[in-house]
């Protein structure tokens, strides 16, 4: 295990296979946990990201257009929706790693770290969940094609660590809040427990990683004595492609620090 928080990162980065990846993951987590609690934190170190992860050869990466679409009322369709999910954990993996290190340099309290750290490894866990309901289902995670467009976000907001926090928790992971539900009862129909119990897990904990963004991009508006609503409509306009698409999840959205005034105007902006 790398001696330094970003060596650990960029470790978990350079880890192509999902399951490696992971694996490696929840032990940097876990070795940071037991630093702190020793009373010897891990440092930081400043191990530079690579500008993109490492990537398994499957799944086949297409363009949103042409990653085909299936109902979620058939078993196959149920299969197609947990690879999607899969395939966004494992990016939401790679992208809290990716925050630590290659925003190291800027000055924040230690809690920034810990608090993406917590978020990765759970991220993890998801990821887990998802490939153990696939092979319950006969699958895997890479049998079937793949949204190539998932690094966009870390690739458009890897100089500002703002831009990253209002796109990647506070848009994307906050699109989560939003979605899970119907999934949930997608998969209580089809009388699936081990799919909703997974999905539940995700729900409750997705809310703690939208918190985070909230927390943390509130503390920089502040720290640079900026209006944190005005802040977000500029950086989501500038690094979002199109508006954000209702119906909200109101409750869980405030829940995490998002009130709607937030993402409201940008639903309907052109």
């Amino acid at each position: 295990m790398p001696a330094t928080l970003t060596g650990c990162a960029v470790a978990v980065l350079q880890t192509a296979d999902g399951r490696a990846k992971t694996a490696l993951s929840r032990a940097a987590a876990q070795a940071f946990r037991d630093a702190q609690a020793a009373g010897r934190p891990m440092p930081m170190g400043d191990t530079a990201p690579p500008p993109r992860p490492a990537r398994p050869t499957r799944p086949e990466l297409l363009s949103p257009r042409d990653v085909p679409r299936r109902r979620p009322g058939t078993p196959n369709g149920r299969i197609a929706l947990l690879h999607a999910i899969a395939h966004i954990e494992l990016n939401a993996v790679d992208l809290h790693w990716d925050i630590i290190a290659r925003f190291a340099a800027t000055p924040m309290p230690p809690g920034f770290a810990a608090d993406w750290v917590k978020a990765a490894d759970e991220e993890s866990k998801h990821f887990n969940l998802m490939c153990d309901c696939l092979e319950a289902m006969g699958s895997h995670y890479g049998a079937l094609p793949a949204h190539a467009g998932m690094w966009r976000a870390a690739e458009d907001t890897a100089g500002d660590l703002m831009g990253r926090l209002a796109v990647v928790p506070m848009v994307l992971e906050a699109r989560g809040l939003d979605v899970t539900p119907g999934m949930i009862e997608v998969f209580r129909k089809a009388d699936d427990g081990r799919a909703v119990a997974a999905l539940e897990v995700i729900y409750t904990e997705e809310v703690a990683h939208v918190a985070y963004g909230s927390k943390w991009f509130h503390f920089l508006c502040g720290r640079h004595d900026l209006d944190p609503k005005d802040v977000f409509h500029d950086l989501v306009q500038r690094y979002f492609h199109g508006p954000l698409k209702p119906p909200f999840n109101d409750e869980k959205r405030a829940e995490a620090g998002l009130p709607p005034d937030f993402y409201w105007p940008l639903a309907i902006a052109d």
